[in-house]
């Protein structure tokens, strides 16, 4: 998996929301382009290759206005946004190693 597979199915929009993702973003006040943003500029920081429903990553970035956020992805061929956050301080060193 790449981050560089990834990033081409964000930019062609072949990819979806799954419906956890959409309540936690509108909770989160996040936006789609926020997380198309993050993902565009960012690195994979975690894979979960045995994951629930299929593969899946945690992408670190930034969105264009510098916000960090961590957005997990089920990688391609089916590209699903799984969950978008802030990451926490507490929990993360400089929002890409758990603490």
């Amino acid at each position: 998996m790449t981050i560089n597979d990834i990033q081409s199915k964000i930019k062609s929009k072949q990819y979806s929301f799954s419906d956890h993702a959409v309540k936690r973003m509108i909770k989160r006040a996040i936006y789609r382009h926020e997380v198309e943003d993050a993902i565009n500029q960012g690195e994979i920081i975690e894979e979960y290759p045995d994951d629930k429903y299929s593969p899946s990553c945690l992408i670190y970035g930034k969105t264009s206005n510098g916000r960090d956020l961590h957005v997990q992805v089920s990688v391609p061929p089916t590209t699903v946004i799984i969950t978008a956050y802030e990451p926490d301080p507490k929990e993360w060193l400089n929002c890409k190693i758990r603490r």
